[in-house]
């Protein structure tokens, strides 16, 4: 069975992802633009570092040239937004990166993206899922790769410049320039080293670079910018005295960052900061976006200035969607992905990482010296979060307890309401919360809360595990 996440479709490699079924989704894809009137189209194709990226990506290729498709292929390995504005770029109606993200090295996959450069919503990923239903592998069209370059029906290309100008366009070169940071970056044995290198270079910060090298089982850790995978990266800032360390995910659509003192900035953090500096310092309007797990400071900030922040369900999809509803100046989830106006409507780690950058240049204040400032200004959340492995049978029975018998703990707080639309969350009447869902991308639990203290947080948690036998 292939099914779409809330980040693409993942799978084990040589279990579910295998060359059939990555030939499977490629021909349930081309099914579905030959039904929405698009055949003959060019659409875009990359690949990350991961085992089996660069040949999955000519595989898909080659069902698309068998279907009479034609095929950009960006030709190096590459994080997931280059591929994404290259899409963008190039008005193509779908495209498509082989990777799976911060997943661990034994997972690969395929994430699908739509006109504009934007990850494929669920209406769609649904339509693939059911055009892949009714395909068999003798079904599947293909064309030799190699004959497919020689016809011209697959175009070889590396559109970085383009990608790295967008980047440089928006940002304040300049100040940048003139501000004397000391950067170390870590890109997690994934794609970002290159483009995070030059454009860092390009505003003439000192750059200083671990974990480059291709290692497709990434150093033996999952490569997510968590704290416990950063801590080498946060003595490195540490001892070498660097402004900042900045690490990106994989295949470079999230970040994690590591302030002058060495300390780990969680996504939540990371959020507030681009959001207030975007309001406060760059004179910009406009609302937020957030899924139900990313904390609510966020709407303490929008409130402040006039805005709103919005709340969408986890899947970077939703936060895409709302932010192009709503003209959302910034949208982000407490896993690390967010994206901002101006570039492409999806997670840009790196486009991140660039205006964080340009942050302290233009405040000329440090990351922790801006964050006191915010916390001074709004008071402070705590927040906490845990990830329980499941089986198949016991996610069964808690998916029972939770939205079938609707069954909850006793938190000894006011509830003001539950909301059972993606997960389990509940909100209590002194504005703090506790979530329990199902991860779309692994067999793991997650629950999360945010409180007045570090306390309340913890033990809306510990409640909810002990109420699920966890």
């Amino acid at each position: 069975m292939i099914r779409f996440g809330t980040g693409g479709w993942r799978a084990v490699i040589a279990d579910g992802f295998t060359r059939e079924n990555i030939r499977l989704v490629a021909a349930g894809l081309c099914r579905l633009m030959e039904q929405e009137g698009l055949a003959g189209k060019e659409i875009v194709v990359g690949y990350d570092r991961r085992f089996l990226s660069k040949e999955s990506a000519h595989w898909a290729a080659e069902v698309l040239a068998g279907f009479g498709f034609r095929v950009f292929m960006v030709s190096r390995s590459s994080p997931t937004p280059l591929i994404m504005h290259t899409v963008k770029q190039r008005g193509t109606p779908y495209g498509m990166a082989i990777t799976a993200s911060h997943n661990p090295a034994i997972y690969n996959g395929i994430k699908v993206f739509t006109e504009g450069g934007r990850d494929a919503e669920a209406s769609v990923t649904k339509k693939i899922e059911e055009q892949i239903s009714r395909i068999t592998p003798a079904d599947v069209k293909s064309m030799d790769y190699d004959q497919a370059v020689a016809l011209g029906i697959v175009r070889e290309e590396y559109p970085f410049n383009d990608y790295i100008d967008s980047i440089l366009q928006m940002v304040d070169v300049e100040r940048i320039k003139n501000a004397g940071l000391r950067v170390a970056i870590d890109p997690m044995y994934g794609v970002s080293q290159s483009s995070l290198r030059t454009i860092l270079l390009t505003c003439r910060c000192d750059v200083d670079v671990l974990h480059e090298q291709h290692d497709t089982l990434f150093g033996g850790r999952m490569p997510a910018p968590s704290a416990d995978a950063l801590k080498l990266l946060s003595n490195y800032v540490v001892e070498n005295r660097c402004s900042l360390g900045i690490a990106t995910d994989g295949d470079a659509d999230r970040l994690g960052v590591i302030d002058e003192f060495g300390n780990y900035l969680h996504a939540n953090t990371l959020l507030v900061l681009m959001y207030y500096y975007f309001l406060k310092y760059r004179n910009w309007q406009g609302p937020c976006v957030r899924n139900n797990s990313t904390t609510h400071l966020l709407d303490r900030v929008a409130l402040d200035f006039g805005q709103e922040c919005h709340e969408v369900p986890v899947g970077f999809k939703y936060i895409s969607a709302k932010m192009a509803e709503t003209d959302a100046i910034i949208g982000g989830e407490s896993s690390g992905g967010m994206a901002v106006k101006g570039h492409i409507q999806g997670k840009d780690g790196i486009y991140a990482a660039a205006l964080i950058v340009e942050m302290l240049a233009v405040t000329g204040k440090s990351v922790a010296q801006l964050y006191e400032e915010i916390l001074q200004r709004y008071g402070q959340l705590h927040y906490e979060e845990i990830a329980v492995s499941m089986t198949d049978s016991k996610k069964k029975l808690l998916q029972e307890k939770i939205f079938v018998e609707k069954q909850l703990p006793d938190f000894r707080e006011p509830v003001e309401k539950v909301d059972r639309s993606d997960g389990c969350k509940v909100y209590f009447a002194d504005g703090s919360w506790v979530i329990c869902r199902f991860s779309g991308t692994e067999p793991v639990l997650r629950m999360a809360a945010e409180g007045n203290t570090p306390a309340q947080a913890k033990d809306y948690i510990r409640r909810w595990q002990e109420d699920l036998g966890l």
